[in-house]
């Protein structure tokens, strides 16, 4: 199908699935409620599948414009020098050689005796740069590279696409080349106003509306991929296939990680992460169940000032989206309101966009399963390019390939972001 008739599709799915549910009287006896019911979660799930088969075909459509661009650059770079050549190294530097030493030497079964004098003083200059970035006296970084722009730009988007914390789109992202520790000032002025003055009166100065001003701190902690073993043939085969599967095996890893760390981590040697931070905004009366109106008061809970913010939105994991969707105000109208694909508009709750988070607990006994807030005010310092390591001898004739990544996240303004949290 193409993405018009995907999204078409998609449209009628919701249409049908809502004829399910208004279907469901307060007279409707429990079977045929049940029934109805089970309508509703089976269409919604061919609804889910069409949504991934319309981010697949977006994710291949991207894929397949930055391989063309690749290969357009491959072929430019193995032209005759010229002047065309000349000006193209004048502005992109080093980052091509790199990335073809950098293949050359994994198609070479990561072995240093591939390359020659040149390559290997190349490819050396990624190790000073991790040796650089790591700042840890006694780390190990025999074998570890740092990561081709090319790659790079296809690993942060494999992160991305697992989870919404490490998207800087969502949320504040700084990116450092060092990893020494970086203090931030912050501050709450939401409850304080101006005042009406009098013509030939001093301003008042009494130190009441000073501002009040705290510090947290971002760190760079150390994640990693453990190792994945990785088939020699294919290293040997393509550099566009090469580093299409491994931004597959360890973007999807880092991301799983990273947005794990950036959502529930507890800020002792490690992020603290978003929900962790976040403060009580509603507690529901049920263990096992959320209504309407306790969405309602958990958007009420948050300062307007943060609700009008471009990154306000909801977070929660897949299951407890399937019981939102379900759930209708006081008027009869639902909470949830499906987007439309061609006019680029997200799917919403109850007005707000909303981001799966599968970090997040699912509804629970006392688990907090909704965050809602601004997401601009949280913070992620990454600290600069992931690193690959290479491993021969274990797995040989496979080679042993793993991720690196630092960073750290904050709530700088713990009012922000709120959550709601089960009985």
């Amino acid at each position: 199908m193409t993405l018009r008739e995907l999204n078409e599709k998609r449209g009628r799915l919701v249409t049908q699935a809502r004829e399910a549910l208004d279907a469901i009287k307060a007279n409707t006896d429990e079977a045929r409620a049940a029934e109805l019911e089970a309508r509703h979660d089976a269409i919604m799930a061919d609804f889910d599948k069409i949504e991934a088969d319309i981010a697949r075909e977006q994710r291949m459509a991207a894929a397949e414009e930055r391989i063309a661009r690749a290969a357009e650059e491959e072929r430019r770079r193995q032209r005759p020098t010229g002047v065309d050549t000349e000006q193209r190294g004048q502005s992109e530097g080093a980052a091509p050689e790199y990335r073809a030493v950098f293949h050359k030497f994994l198609a070479g079964g990561a072995s240093l005796d591939a390359l020659d004098a040149e390559e290997r003083k190349v490819l050396r200059a990624g190790v000073q740069d991790i040796e650089k970035r790591i700042q840890t006296g006694g780390t190990n970084t025999a074998g570890g590279y740092t990561v081709p722009v090319e790659l790079q730009n296809m690993l942060v988007k494999a992160m991305k696409a697992w989870g919404p914390m490490y998207d800087g789109n969502i949320v504040s992202e700084l990116n450092t080349t060092s990893g020494n520790a970086l203090p931030i000032p912050t501050t709450d002025d939401t409850g304080n106003t101006g005042v009406q003055g009098t013509e030939g009166t001093a301003l008042t100065d009494d130190g009441s509306a000073d501002a009040t001003f705290g510090q947290k701190q971002l760190e760079a902690y150390d994640f990693n991929t453990k190792f994945v073993k990785f088939s020699w043939q294919l290293a040997a085969d393509s550099i566009f296939n090469m580093e299409a599967l491994l931004a597959d095996l360890l973007g999807e890893r880092l991301g799983r990680l990273a947005n794990s760390q950036l959502t529930t981590g507890t800020g002792t040697s490690a992020p603290n992460g978003i929900v962790t931070a976040s403060s009580l905004g509603k507690t529901a009366a049920s263990a096992t169940a959320i209504a309407s109106d306790e969405l309602i008061d958990l958007i009420h809970s948050v300062d307007p000032a943060y609700r009008q913010s471009p990154k306000v939105a909801f977070q929660f994991n897949d299951l407890t989206l399937a019981a939102i969707r379900k759930l209708k105000d006081g008027q009869g109208n639902y909470l949830w309101a499906h987007g439309d694909y061609q006019t680029q508009e997200p799917s919403r709750v109850l007005g707000y966009r909303y981001y799966i988070n599968q970090a997040i607990a699912n509804i629970a006994t006392g688990n907090k399963t909704v965050i809602f807030g601004d997401f601009g005010k949280y913070w992620v310092r990454k600290v600069g390019a992931p690193v690959i390591g290479v491993l021969r001898e274990r797995f040989w004739p496979d080679l042993g390939i793993a991720g690196l990544i630092r960073f750290d996240g904050e709530l700088l303004d713990t009012a922000a972001v709120k959550h709601l949290k089960q009985a």
